[in-house]
């Protein structure tokens, strides 16, 4: 899927630390359809690419809608467009993607942790009052971005961490049904805390990491062949297989380099991968046709990927 180009069309503040971005085709022609869950890749001014959830109306063909929490201590995306982007920029995108959508069921529970809403916001929108519950968690209620749209939803409740402390995901998750749909997005700490309560259907989104960072988890190095190329690199222990494979293709589509994005998703070809990301669910892991080149590694002395 090719980069096109988009021009931001209003900031507005959508909380503390949380800008919100309408994004909008320069010619004024729609936009590629999307569904609840779905996420661009956006490249900044800087040429930096970063992943954001849609969180506007999929009926709205006009404009895609972001929200982006500014993180001092992350690695400079989110400080740029807080800092660079404004009405008129314009940026690259890529997308709509969707490894979150939404499921049928006859129930479901969201649970929301910080910016983590945005992806949760457009789901809770789709269906019917009754079918479900929201519970979203932020340090306070002023960084608790949408929440006056929320506040006008059936089913919500809003729990700011310095009046109401933390989520109290027992007594959410004790009742429920076993065939309800758990929708979850947030910090690493809060997936893991439902990951540990909850044994029914569980889908899970995360903005971070969950495990290894790639250079680790093969106790040797190994070969890989690409295919497409016609080279075959070694991969030291201590090293990425990313880092070996961007020596002769410079260009491979990379971002998070965390496991955690997708957007380096290679087929594999033949070998047995070692996966170390959060994207592939248990039984694509097991299948073995693709892996995150970013994290994962080989199970065995040689891998053949379709690059």
């Amino acid at each position: 899927m090719s980069v096109f180009q988009l021009t931001v069309r209003s900031v507005v503040r959508e909380a503390e630390g949380v800008l919100g971005l309408l994004l909008a085709d320069p010619a004024g022609a729609d936009l590629p359809p999307w569904e609840p869950g779905a996420h661009l890749e956006v490249t900044l001014p800087s040429g930096a690419v970063r992943h954001y959830s849609l969180c506007g109306d999929p009926g709205d063909r006009g404009a895609y809608r972001l929200g982006v929490l500014r993180e001092p201590a992350g690695r400079g995306g989110s400080e740029e467009v807080h800092a660079s982007v404004g009405p008129g920029t314009v940026l690259g995108v890529r997308g709509p993607f969707n490894r979150f959508p939404l499921v049928p069921a006859e129930r479901y529970l969201f649970v929301a942790g910080g910016i983590g809403i945005t992806p949760l916001l457009p789901m809770v929108r789709s269906l019917p009052p009754g079918s479900w519950s929201l519970l979203y968690g932020g340090r306070s209620l002023a960084s608790m971005a949408y929440r006056e749209e929320l506040a006008g939803l059936p089913g919500v409740t809003l729990v700011p961490q310095d009046t109401e402390g933390l989520l109290d995901l027992d007594a959410a998750l004790g009742g429920l049904p076993p065939s309800t749909a758990v929708y979850c997005c947030g910090p690493e700490g809060l997936l893991r805390a439902v990951e540990e309560r909850w044994e029914g259907p569980l889908h899970t989104e995360r903005f971070g990491a969950a495990g290894s960072d790639g250079s680790e988890g093969s106790e040797g190095g190994f070969e890989v062949e690409l295919r497409r190329s016609g080279r075959t690199v070694r991969v030291e222990p201590g090293r990425s297989l990313l880092d070996a494979v961007r020596e002769v293709v410079p260009g491979v589509a990379y971002s998070c380099e965390e496991g955690w994005c997708g957007t380096c998703e290679t087929k594999v070809l033949a070998g047995a991968p070692e996966h170390h990301d959060s994207v592939l669910g248990e039984e694509e892991k097991a299948a073995g046709a693709s892996m995150m080149i970013c994290v994962g590694r080989s199970r065995g002395p040689r891998l053949v990927l379709d690059l």
